[in-house]
């Protein structure tokens, strides 16, 4: 007979087991959570009713969850924009304007990297198009190799911290508790602060480096620059403004509540479509003109909408007006083979994304509920409670675990299985820290949340830059030239790697950097959806016994009579 005691840690090691055999992690999750739901119901830690939870959930929390449709929109919007060529615009205008300093060619590709990390969100397409373009102009130059090739890891890996990140929208869905939630909006506000410090590390590290070192970063010739002042300005502008519009019909609607992070995905990969539509060759005047139409009449709707009182008629037309040159727009898309075949490459990636991200849901919603009903919150509790060193010992330890999983595990695997356990120790623990500077518990709750989440995010993206697993490390071997050594990528990601920890430092240190932008005295909401977890009482407030005829899925866990029968 196996003790209740006895299950959690055996599931959890059952599972490290499956993962280390190389089985995938969706039906590693599947399998292990059926295999000791068995086991708890023959040893009668619940009953069979309980499992009807898992299909509950499932449909219930994953399948008709409308937080987690930002998902394929985003990767969808990233896909496209990964394929039009605008990362090539803004790093060669970026590299002109900065090359007649030592490092700027650094300082273009951290630049251009946040930039794109605030439009595509996906690290592969980033360090691709990054090291196919801009190393060898750094080569030519006479970079040293080491930093060209840990600036161009490290900028890649932006993206998964700067709004609005897959990272992000992942981890406010799994940061929920029965009494607090980290929604998507706050937890992109509570992103913006660690992005900026990031650049500025970055920037910083290269900055001293150049003048430590400046046979490592020399300045371009001037004779390769090509022409300076208004032209190079505006070859500049000409990719930073529409990512910039791209931006705020991301993030700008959703920061404003205008949109849910749902409606402000379709949104960009609308924009997306349109961007990839004007930049193309075949995009020709007629379609200039109808393209510059449907902006006036945006600019139009906006500034009637917010400054002419009783002007709803005029705002309307204006509204077809732009529907009507983004349908046209669309259509012309549609109609130019190159893009046609763009957008069906980008559906493709999409579609293999999201059916991931969705079998792991599944896999982590079977272990979860039985990891649960065996009392696995309560020995996750046990087991972080006693750490020493209060608030500060349990964010040393779950930062030197997450850092050491993510040399194996992937971000998703990484979100879906252990931050889950994690989130109601984090709330606990972290939440009185923050109450004096938020104004109330429920903000500190939520905030505490939001803030345990950015710094996991941060901490993940080390996992990108691992040698010798970190997959950006990977993706810019294969586009490398071949002159350029494994071991110069390899020793070139770890100051990069020591920049993201202190990094973390910072975020754990200086919890401001998160809670600065968070809104005072207010929790977040838990979305329709989600599953709240109640421990029904009897008329004298102690437990009610677990009946058959209950429905399971309002309690994952049991009385201790029960347990010990």
């Amino acid at each position: 007979m196996i003790p209740l005691e006895m299950m959690p840690p055996l599931m959890f090691g059952g599972l490290v087991v499956f993962m280390l055999v190389g089985f995938p992690v969706a039906f590693s999750l599947l399998a292990v959570g059926l295999f000791f739901g068995f086991i708890a119901i023959s040893e009668g830690f619940f009953g069979v009713p309980f499992l009807q939870a898992v299909p509950q959930r499932i449909f219930g929390s994953v399948l008709a969850n409308d937080l987690l449709l930002a998902i394929p929109f985003f990767t969808f919007m990233g896909a496209v924009l990964e394929k039009c060529r605008l990362a090539e615009d803004m790093l060669d205008s970026m590299g002109r304007l900065f090359g007649g300093v030592r490092g700027g060619l650094g300082y273009s590709v951290i630049i251009v990297g946040f930039i794109l990390g605030a439009i595509t969100g996906t690290v592969a397409a980033q360090v691709i198009a990054m090291a196919m373009i801009s190393l060898p102009v750094m080569m030519r130059y006479g970079y040293h190799m080491r930093y060209a090739t840990g600036v161009l890891a490290a900028s890649g890996t932006i993206t998964q911290l700067v709004p609005p990140s897959l990272v992000l929208v992942v981890l406010a869905d799994q940061l929920k508790t029965q009494t607090a939630a980290a929604d998507v909006g706050s937890m992109y506000l509570g992103a913006w602060g660690p992005s900026l410090v990031q650049i500025g590390l970055f920037a910083l590290y290269t900055f001293v480096l150049s003048r430590l070192k400046p046979e490592w970063l020399p300045a371009a010739p001037e004779a390769e620059l090509g022409p300076r002042g208004w032209a190079l300005w505006k070859q500049c502008l000409q990719g930073i403004i529409p990512a910039a519009v791209l931006i705020f019909m991301v993030l700008g609607t959703m920061m404003l509540g205008v949109a849910t992070p749902t409606e402000s995905g379709a949104m960009g990969a609308l924009g997306a479509v349109i961007l990839a539509a004007i930049r193309h060759p075949e995009f020709n005047a007629r379609d200039k003109i109808v393209f510059r139409v449907g902006m006036v009449a945006l600019a139009a709707a906006a500034l009637l909408g917010a400054f002419v009182a009783g002007a709803k008629p005029v705002v309307q037309a204006a509204l077809a007006v732009l529907y009507v040159c983004v349908a046209w727009i669309v259509f012309r898309a549609s109609h130019i083979k190159p893009l046609r075949e763009l957008i069906v490459l980008s559906y493709q990636s999409t579609m293999r994304l999201t059916a991931m991200v969705v079998f792991i849901l599944i896999g982590s919603t079977c272990f979860s509920v039985v990891f649960q009903g065996v009392d696995g919150g309560a020995w996750v509790e046990h087991l972080f409670n006693g750490i020493p060193g209060g608030w500060i010992g349990f964010l040393l330890v779950v930062n030197l675990f997450v850092f050491f999983l993510a040399f194996f595990l992937d971000f998703f695997e990484i979100a879906f299985i252990v931050v889950p356990m994690l989130a109601p120790v984090a709330q606990k623990i972290l939440a009185p820290e923050l109450e004096p500077m938020m104004g109330s518990p429920e903000a500190a709750a939520s905030a505490a949340l939001v803030w345990f989440g950015v710094m996991l995010c941060v901490n993940m993206q080390t996992s990108f830059m691992h040698p010798p697993f970190g997959f950006a490390l990977f993706y810019l071997r294969g586009v490398a030239p071949k002159e350029v050594k494994s071991s110069d990528i390899y020793w070139g990601a770890l100051p990069w790697v020591g920049l993201q920890m202190l990094m973390v430092l910072l975020v754990a240190a200086l919890p401001q950097t998160v809670t600065a932008f968070l809104d005072k005295g207010v929790g977040g909401k838990v979305e329709s959806g989600d599953l709240h977890i109640e421990q029904p009482v009897t008329p004298d407030s102690q437990p009610a016994p677990k009946q058959d005829d209950e429905q399971p899925e309002l309690n994952f866990s049991q009385p201790e009579e029960e347990k010990k029968k």
